[in-house]
């Protein structure tokens, strides 16, 4: 029985760090975060667990008859870096029912803990949004094919899945977002869309970035009702390559940065500037997730491999975390904290869930 569905992503990063990528700090990234712990709440003082270096943002919970619990969450560090690669084994899961002073330890084996396949539940989509003006199709087409291609290796996972998918889409002067690729799961068919872009693919030398932000965030916000309407929790990555600053002018600067900071929470915002023509500013505005910079061509693929592994990390930190609770129908709300730890360091979650009509078993 569902208790709480919940169509909440919250973007657990926090902070600005930047950092180099050569000796000749030809490359440069910004991570710009910021976050919270989503439906849940900070754990209950009796548990002294002290700070949190781990941070558990809940999106979605629920409970199945005949007893078990399911909470879907993400999972950063303390600079909002996400944490991926986690198992059942780096939780330990705490309840408090009405006789409770404070919270009991439940079992990791007697509870059949486990973290499970999310698939279900979630859909993360990625959308890769690259500058195709003169100047790049003129000066640096072979690179940003070669670094597009390393991006969908790295991005895309190796086996198919429908709720991992890619689109492509290129912007030049007009007032179109273009599509080279429909959202797919499949690495080949997005390499070729890349393969097959050619010098005379654009009719407007000019580049309409603002326009090509606020059609891209369109989208992305289109994909996450549709997951709604699916009932499932919905996601999205909208990545954006340019060499440029806006010389269209059909949308102001103010549009398109009101547009990125008035998003869908579940929106992530990633940007790749390439060259001294670029406002490094304004694309960490619009990259307010992430942003990364190259000083020239050689370097592009340096730094589309950086992002990649950012958007990936991001796709790999969420967590369908399921267990037996020994609750029973009757108990009424109770109180639960999920804590994980993780080479030294810990993070604590609570909320609650109601037991009425739990009984022995659990699948």
């Amino acid at each position: 029985m569902k208790l709480k569905r919940a169509y909440l992503l919250l973007l657990a990063l926090a902070g600005l760090v930047a950092s180099c990528g050569n000796a000749d700090d030809d490359v440069s990234l910004n991570l710009n975060q910021n976050g919270d712990l989503g439906l849940g709440k900070p754990a209950d003082d009796c548990l002294s667990f002290g700070t949190n270096e781990l941070l558990l943002s809940i999106q979605d919970q629920y409970t199945t008859l005949p007893g078990k619990v399911s909470v879907f969450f993400r999972v950063s560090d303390d600079l909002g870096n996400p944490v991926a690669g986690l198992t059942a084994q780096n939780f330990t899961i705490y309840e408090q029912g009405r006789n409770d002073a404070c919270f009991n330890t439940i079992s990791t084996s007697e509870s059949q803990a486990r973290i499970s396949p999310n698939s279900q539940i979630f859909t993360n989509h990625t959308l890769l949004v690259l500058d195709l003006s003169n100047s790049v199709l003129s000066g640096s087409l072979q690179e940003l094919k070669s670094a597009s291609t390393s991006f969908i290796q790295n991005v895309m996972p190796a086996v198919e899945t429908e709720s991992f998918k890619m689109g492509i889409y290129w912007f030049d002067g007009e007032d179109i977002l273009h599509e080279l690729q429909p959202l797919t799961p499949s690495r080949s068919a997005l390499t070729a869309a890349i393969e097959g872009i050619t010098q005379d693919i654009s009719n407007d030398p000019s580049t309409d970035l603002y326009g090509a932000v606020i059609k891209s965030t369109d989208i992305a916000e289109d994909l996450l009702r549709e997951s709604a309407q699916s009932n499932t929790i919905g996601a999205a990555s909208v990545v954006i390559f340019t060499d440029g600053t806006d010389q269209a002018s059909r949308y102001s600067e103010q549009s398109a940065l009101e547009k990125v900071e008035e998003a869908d929470t579940n929106i992530s915002f990633f940007t790749i500037g390439l060259g001294a023509e670029i406002d490094s500013s304004v694309l960490e505005e619009i990259g307010k997730t992430f942003s990364v910079f190259a000083g020239n061509k050689e370097e592009l693929e340096i730094t589309f491999n950086q992002l990649s592994q950012k958007v990936s990390e991001r796709a790999n930190s969420f967590y369908l975390f399921e267990y037996c609770s020994p609750k029973r129908d009757g108990s009424g709300e109770n109180n639960l904290v999920i804590r994980v730890l993780r080479d030294g360091q810990q993070g604590a979650v609570q909320t609650s869930f109601s037991a009425d009509g739990f009984t022995a078993g659990c699948e």
